[in-house]
């Protein structure tokens, strides 16, 4: 199939992360004829950016679906599995940004330059995987092929953005009553005031289990893309903070075998989608602010655990919109293009 012929959707074109994929496609130049925004009803002729243009949002249907060979879906859970079987039966692969596919056998889980062999078992659909998990795959990927992994021990504090446009204002309105003197009006996105706070749940709790869905996310999807079991031990802890955008993750690493900290941070500064700032002392390492707006992941505070001779602690950044989102799909779709692997290649 000729790329200058390829129709692109975007499924939630005007979310947060929708529009950021817009900006994406259009920044990386994807080799599109036409790209569609798809929208809910109530956003029905609706405009969104798309580099110089205003594309008017569209509602998916059975004709409106016709004739697109790529979809990038971040319209939430219960559109996405309503909606990517039908594009997918239609001839188009999904792209698809949600949790809902992400665990499904059938379905692979793809990280961009991580395992992008993956997508080619695709049957219409591949998954994007939590932008939690994605930060963490950029670090993690090459040590494991170098060393292995044994342990793994992750501790997340992920900006609000994650949530969406409404948290993010919950943050500055909070905020600003907080320094005015105000009392904080009881808010209505988090079960605790976000502003000046730290709130150890991301996602909910199950009935008996003492995990949030999101750290059972990161658990499990970090073993589907690297394909191990459960040889290998990963703990997760994931935090809200009172960030905009950008996620931070302190990892604690054990490796099967010896991996230094001079070697490690070699390997990671070799890697594709990884910038390492790594000189505390100089007090240059990742920031959140650092972090948003960028596509790769920023790695830094690389040392030895004291307590283990096989084991490292790294301190990693990345823009949860971006790299945890968008730009990962864009890349995917970028592979489905370039190796040949669309419905109708």
């Amino acid at each position: 199939m000729p790329t200058d012929a390829l129709r692109v959707g975007v499924l939630g074109a005007t979310g947060a992360v929708g529009s950021t994929i817009l900006k994406v496609l259009d920044e990386r130049d994807f080799p599109a004829a036409e790209v569609v925004a798809f929208a809910s009803e109530r956003s029905a002729g609706r405009k969104v950016d798309f580099g110089d243009e205003q594309l008017s949002c569209v509602v998916p249907s059975a004709d409106t679906i016709t004739g697109i060979d790529i979809l990038i879906s971040s319209a939430g859970g219960s559109v996405s599995a309503e909606w990517a079987p039908k594009f997918a039966e239609a001839g188009a692969v999904v792209v698809d940004n949600t949790s809902y596919w992400r665990m499904h056998d059938d379905v692979p889980l793809v990280v961009a330059g991580v395992n992008d062999d993956a997508a080619r078992g695709h049957k219409g659909i591949v998954a994007n995987p939590n932008c939690t998990t994605m930060v963490m795959m950029m670090a993690l990927a090459p040590i494991h092929r170098e060393a292995g992994l044994e342990r793994l021990i992750l501790s997340s504090y992920q900006a609000v953005s994650g949530t969406g446009q409404k948290a993010i204002e919950e943050l500055k309105y909070q905020s600003a009553q907080v320094l005015a003197g105000e009392s904080v009006e009881p808010p209505s996105v988090y079960p605790h005031q976000i502003g000046f706070n730290v709130l150890p749940q991301v996602e909910t709790f199950k009935d008996g289990d003492d995990y949030t869905t999101e750290e059972r996310k990161v658990m499990a999807e970090t073993r589907k893309i690297l394909g191990f079991g459960e040889e290998v031990g990963i703990s997760a802890t994931c935090a809200r903070v009172p960030v905009i955008s950008g996620h931070s993750e302190s990892l604690n690493v054990q490796t099967r075998d010896d991996l230094s900290p001079e070697r490690c941070r070699e390997l990671l500064g070799a890697a594709v989608g990884v910038t390492v700032i790594d000189e505390p002392s100089e007090g240059r390492y990742p920031t959140a602010l650092q972090g948003a707006g960028r596509d790769d992941v920023l790695v830094g505070r690389i040392r030895r655990d004291p307590g283990h001779e096989r084991c490292l602690n790294l301190w990693l950044v990345g823009d949860n919109l971006r790299k945890g989102a968008a730009t990962n799909a864009v890349q995917v779709a970028e592979l489905l293009v370039e190796r040949g692997w669309l419905a109708g290649s």
